[in-house]
């Protein structure tokens, strides 16, 4: 009977989705007046939306308000402001810029993708007292219908890319976002999810970067300090109204949070704590130069190619623990999808078994260890992870990737808590370049969503 029930579920939610997608074209076709036509599609939607209420938390099982890859067959997934690809997911809310969506299905069928947005507070919770009509003009739910086919590559793949915003859809507030991309082929499944933030300029923030207050730190961490100036912006109780979020490198998986004001003035809210805004600085990443497959870059030893694809064997890594600063000119944790052969790399890149080899004389007791990085989604993936073999005394991974240049850094990872350690393997110097985000929330009283009124990004070394 349970098999019986979600065979009919799935049936009744693609005829709805069908349903949806017809009628927004019609009046797409048929309505010229704009302000009438986002009414219907409106009306539309909400009627989807009470029919298909039942089979939301089927669609959305497994979802993470974060970045993350739902199917094995979605690849080399870049999100970023269109034309910059080493940008951070921030835009200006009257900028008129727009992010690129750019990923790989490596099944051989075109697939139908549909993506949506969801709302969120600062802290990555679905906002509560908005509907998707309060902040976005549009569509609530689009297809993606730029496509094409790899050519002239061993593997085989559709490159799907998105402009957003778009004519069909934009966002009203500013805030935080959860890009939602489905696979509707045969059912609605969750493909990806990326976070962005849309910014609308209030205030001001004026960051110091500093030695660290604590002696013990001096040489291995970045200490941030900074001051919002919201001079002409009424803000009252900050205490309460104002969080703060800081980040490094546009990670959300060591981002600092929760920390009130030290200080209040009349026009200047103070965090200048000791030992509080704190980071392990790191070391410059490591990197893999897989741009070229037909020759062996710096990082590689060995290229294969055979009729099922590339084989690249990268020059084995060791610790880098107790070895002194090295000055690098990394893309702070990164990839980029590129190619030195073809212009059009989106296409025309192809796709190789690389073999990550890091040389260590033992394996670590209780813990794994993981490549780590950009490439990852700043996660523990199973491809990632690294199996000790006693031949080569090493731990070796051999991840899937498309030709391009990536940064990573080595995680060792308590098996029992699954924590990360960056510095087991990688060290800390202070002189390491990173980039620091300061995001500033308002939530005034009676507000209804945490606005973001400042985004402001320094580097360690400028």
């Amino acid at each position: 009977m349970e098999k019986t029930t979600t065979t009919n579920q799935e049936f009744i939610n693609k005829r709805l989705l069908n349903f949806e997608r017809s009628v927004n074209l019609l009046v797409r076709l048929l309505i010229p007046n704009q302000r009438f036509k986002q009414s219907l599609i409106r009306v539309n939607s909400i009627l989807l939306l009470l029919c298909s209420f039942t089979f939301c938390i089927a669609q959305d099982e497994g979802l993470v308000y974060q970045d993350h890859i739902y199917l094995d067959n979605i690849k080399s997934v870049k999100f970023h402001l269109n034309g910059s690809v080493l940008s951070y997911p921030i835009i200006d809310l009257q900028s008129g810029a727009q992010f690129s969506l750019i990923f790989d299905d490596l099944d051989e069928e075109v697939k139908d993708y549909i993506y949506t947005f969801v709302h969120c507070d600062y802290d990555w919770k679905p906002s509560k007292n908005i509907s998707d009509m309060d902040y976005l003009d549009g569509f609530s739910e689009d297809n993606i219908e730029d496509y094409d086919f790899s050519f002239n590559t061993l593997t085989n793949y559709t490159n799907y890319q998105l402009r957003i915003p778009n004519q069909d859809v934009r966002w009203t507030k500013s805030g935080n976002y959860l890009l939602k991309v489905y696979d509707i082929t045969d059912d609605k499944k969750l493909a990806i999810t990326r976070r962005f933030v849309v910014v609308d300029p209030l205030v001001r923030v004026i960051p110091n970067l500093s030695y660290p207050s604590k002696v013990s730190k001096s040489r291995t961490h970045h200490e941030l300090d900074f001051v919002i100036d919201h001079k002409g912006f009424e803000i009252r109780n900050p205490q309460v109204a104002i969080k703060v979020v800081v980040m490094q490198n546009g990670r959300w998986d060591n981002a600092i949070k929760d920390l009130p004001p030290l200080f209040v003035k009349q026009e200047q809210i103070i965090y200048d704590y000791q030992d509080k805004i704190t980071f392990p600085a790191g070391k410059e990443f490591r990197f893999a130069d897989l741009r070229t497959f037909q020759y062996k870059t710096q990082t590689v030893s060995e290229i294969y190619e055979s009729r099922d694809g590339f084989d690249v064997t990268l020059i084995p890594d060791e610790s880098r623990i107790n070895k002194g600063y090295l000055s690098d000119n990394d893309i702070n944790g990164q990839f980029i999808i590129e190619s030195l052969e073809e212009r059009d790399y989106n296409l025309r890149s192809d796709y190789g078994a690389v073999l990550f080899t890091l040389k260590e004389g033992t394996p670590f007791h209780g813990a794994d260890v993981y490549i780590y990085g950009g490439m990852t989604d700043w996660k523990l993936k199973e491809e990632f992870k690294m199996t000790y073999n006693d031949l080569v005394s090493a731990y070796v991974a051999k991840p899937f990737l498309k030709q391009g240049f990536y940064n990573y850094v080595y995680a060792v990872v308590n098996r029992e808590d699954k924590s990360v350690d960056l510095e087991e393997l990688e060290g800390n110097w202070y002189e390491t370049e990173n980039d620091y985000t300061i995001l500033v929330y308002y939530s005034p009283f009676g507000g209804r969503y945490d606005q973001l009124i400042s985004a402001y990004t320094i580097n360690s070394v400028d």
